[in-house]
C-alpha cells in the first residue's frame, strides 16, 4: 500500500505541475504524470488481488475506503480514466502500455 501512495502522490504532484507549465516543460510534466499514474494502478492491482472479498462492480469498489481516498482525491479530467482502469481490474482484464 505504501508504493501505491507514493505513486499517487507523485502522480498528483506531475498534474498540478503540468497545469502550470507549457510547451516542452508541460509534456515533461504530463509524462510524469501518466507514468506515475500507471504505475500507481500497476500497485492497486497488486493490492487488488491480495482482497478477500473483493467487489464485483466498480460501484462497488468505490465504496471501499482506499478507493474512495483515492477517487475524492483524483483530477477531475481523469477521472473516467480512473473508473476505467479500476473496472480492467475488477474485470481482469490485462492493459499492455508500450512506451
Amino acid at each position: 500500500m505504501e508504493k501505491m501512495n507514493e505513486y499517487f502522490e507523485t502522480a498528483l504532484e506531475a498534474w498540478s505541475m503540468m497545469q502550470k507549465t507549457e510547451g516542452d516543460e508541460g509534456a515533461e510534466w504530463a509524462e510524469r504524470f501518466e507514468r506515475y499514474f500507471y504505475k500507481f494502478f500497476d500497485e492497486l492491482k497488486i493490492w487488488w488481488n491480495l482482497l478477500v472479498e473483493k467487489p464485483e462492480t466498480v460501484e462497488e469498489a468505490e465504496e471501499l475506503p482506499e478507493i474512495k481516498r483515492f477517487a475524492e482525491r483524483i483530477p477531475g479530467p481523469v477521472y473516467i480514466t480512473f473508473l476505467t482502469e479500476l473496472e480492467d481490474i475488477i474485470d481482469g482484464f490485462e492493459t499492455t502500455r508500450y512506451d
